[in-house]
C-alpha cells in the first residue's frame, strides 16, 4: 500500500511536469485548400446568414471593453481639422481604480484577473475568417471614384468612425515642405493621381504613386469563387489602406503566425515618415521599404500563402524599376508639421504651455518613454517584448487567443495625434488610454497629472 502511494505521487509529480512543459497549441496544416470544395453561391449564402452574429459580437466585445462615446478634445486637432478623442476609454473592473491597480505587482493583478479588458489582444472582427477590412467610408468613396467595390458579403467594419484617423489625410512631401498639404482634400486614386502631382513629382515618383493605387488581387478580393466580395474584383491597392500615404485605420491579419487564432490584427500604421525607419512590419522586421513593399505584393496580400497566391492572381513587381519606384516615392512622405517642436524634436519653450514642457521632462525621464521613442522622430528603430502577458492568464477572446505579444517594433510618435487607435493592433483608442497601459506595463506609478502632461505634450509631436 506504501509503495503504490509512493509511485502514484511519482506519477503525479511527473505529469504535472509534463504539463508545465505542453507547448503551445500547434495547427493541424500552415496550408489553405487550393481547390474548394464549396460553390460560390453555397459560400455567399452560409456568410451572409452568419454576418449579422459575427457582426453583433465584436459590438458587444468592443461595449464591454471600452466607452465609445464620441468625446472629443476642444483644442487638439489631426492635421486637416478632425477632432482627436480624449479621456481613458477603457474600462476597469468593478470597484477597481487605475491608481490602485498601478499600485498592484504583475502577479497579484494576474491572480485576481484585474487585467483591463481593454489592455488585452484586440481580435479580428471574424479573428476565424481574417482578411483585409475596410471602413465604410473609404468603401464608398472608391466606389465613387473607380467603380471598385471593397465591401464584403461576410462581414462590416464596426469601429465608430470618430476613433479613426481624418479622412481623406493630408499628404505632405519631404521633398516640397514650401507646399504644405498636396492632398486638395482628396483621396488620391488612379482617376486623379497624375492630375494632382504632376509637375510636383519627377517621372520615376508618379510611375510609383501609378502602382501604389493600381488594383492587385489580393485574398478576400480577387476574381476566384473563394472570394469574399459578392461580384469578382480587380483587388485592392496599397492605397486602399495607407490611404494617401497615411492610413484609413483598415485592418488586417498578420500572415506570418499560424495557428489561426495565435495572428495579430494589425491596424494598418502610416506611411508618414518611412524614410526615417529602419525596420518594417510590425514583427518581421524587414531591412528597407523595397524589402517590404515586395513581401506585401507576394505574400501578405495572400495570408504569407505563396500557394494561394499563384492561384488567386499574385502581383509579381520587378524590382529594379517597379519595386524601386513605388519605394521611391513612399519615401519622401512627410510628418505634419509640428509648430511647437524645434529642430531637435524638442519643444520649444517659447511656443509650448507649461502642461506640455512638464510633459517632455517626464517623457525623456520619469515616463521612460525616450527608452524606445527617442527623438527626434520618437523612434529607437528598434523591437521591443513588453511582456504585457505577466500580468494576466491566457484566454480565448472572440477566437483570437490572448497570450504573449512577442517582439514588436518601435512605431515613430512624430504625427502620433493623426494616427489613432493605437498598438499594432488598435486597441488602445486613445492617446489617454496608452499612457495608463504603459504606466502599468512599466510600473511607472505615474500621478493622474503627470499622466495628463505626458498626453499633452504627445499631443505636439
Amino acid at each position: 500500500m506504501y509503495n503504490r502511494l509512493i509511485l502514484s505521487a511519482i506519477i503525479f509529480a511527473l505529469s504535472q511536469v509534463v504539463t508545465a512543459q505542453t507547448p503551445a497549441p500547434i495547427g493541424k496544416t500552415s496550408y489553405a485548400p487550393v481547390a474548394g470544395t464549396e460553390s460560390f453561391a453555397s459560400t455567399l449564402a452560409r456568410m451572409s446568414k452568419a454576418k449579422p452574429g459575427i457582426v453583433e459580437k465584436h459590438k458587444a466585445l468592443l461595449e464591454q471593453r471600452y466607452d465609445l462615446s464620441n468625446k472629443g478634445d476642444s483644442q487638439a486637432k489631426m492635421s486637416r481639422g478632425k477632432t482627436v478623442q480624449t479621456g481613458v476609454r477603457v474600462r476597469l473592473a468593478r470597484d477597481t481604480t487605475w491608481d490602485s491597480l498601478s499600485q498592484m505587482s504583475p502577479s497579484a493583478i494576474r491572480a485576481q484577473g484585474l487585467w483591463p479588458e481593454g489592455f488585452f489582444p484586440l481580435p479580428h472582427p471574424n479573428h476565424g475568417e481574417g482578411g483585409m477590412l475596410f471602413p465604410a467610408f473609404h468603401i464608398d468613396e472608391i466606389k465613387k471614384q473607380t467603380k471598385r467595390d471593397l465591401s464584403r458579403f461576410d462581414l462590416d467594419y464596426v469601429m465608430p468612425d470618430h476613433f479613426l484617423p481624418e479622412y481623406p489625410p493630408a499628404i505632405f512631401l519631404t521633398t516640397r515642405p514650401d507646399l504644405g498639404d498636396v492632398s486638395q482634400g482628396k483621396v488620391i486614386t488612379s482617376n486623379n493621381f497624375f492630375e494632382l502631382f504632376n509637375g510636383i513629382l519627377n517621372p520615376k515618383q508618379i510611375e510609383g504613386l501609378r502602382l501604389l493605387v493600381t488594383p492587385t488581387a489580393q485574398q478576400q478580393f480577387n476574381a476566384t469563387h473563394d472570394r469574399r466580395s459578392l461580384e469578382p474584383s480587380l483587388g485592392v491597392t496599397c492605397f486602399d489602406c495607407h490611404v494617401n500615404g497615411h492610413t484609413n485605420a483598415a485592418t488586417h491579419l498578420v500572415g506570418d503566425i499560424r495557428p489561426q487564432e495565435f495572428r495579430h490584427r494589425i491596424d494598418t500604421p502610416t506611411l508618414r515618415g518611412v524614410n526615417i525607419q529602419r525596420l518594417f512590419g510590425s514583427q518581421r522586421a524587414l531591412k528597407t521599404v523595397e524589402d517590404f513593399t515586395e513581401f506585401e505584393q507576394r505574400a501578405a496580400y495572400f495570408d504569407g500563402d505563396h500557394v494561394i497566391a499563384a492561384k488567386k492572381g499574385v502581383n509579381v513587381l520587378e524590382r529594379g524599376s517597379q519595386v524601386h519606384f513605388m519605394a521611391e516615392f513612399e519615401s519622401i512622405l512627410g510628418f505634419p508639421p509640428a509648430p511647437k517642436l524645434r529642430w531637435d524634436g524638442k519643444l520649444d519653450p517659447r511656443k509650448a504651455t507649461k502642461t506640455e514642457m512638464r510633459g517632455q521632462k517626464l517623457f525623456f525621464g520619469k515616463a521612460q518613454c525616450a527608452s524606445c521613442h527617442s527623438g527626434p522622430y520618437y523612434t529607437d528603430n528598434t523591437m521591443h517584448d513588453l511582456q504585457a502577458e505577466r500580468f494576466f492568464k491566457p484566454k480565448m477572446i472572440n477566437g483570437r487567443y490572448a497570450t504573449a505579444d512577442g517582439m514588436i517594433k518601435t512605431f515613430p510618435l512624430r504625427g502620433i495625434k493623426d494616427s489613432p487607435p493605437y498598438l499594432h493592433d488598435g486597441r488602445l483608442l486613445t492617446l489617454d488610454d496608452t499612457v495608463e497601459f504603459f504606466n502599468l506595463v512599466l510600473e511607472l506609478k505615474l500621478s493622474k497629472q503627470e499622466k495628463a502632461d505626458i498626453v499633452a505634450f504627445m499631443k505636439t509631436l
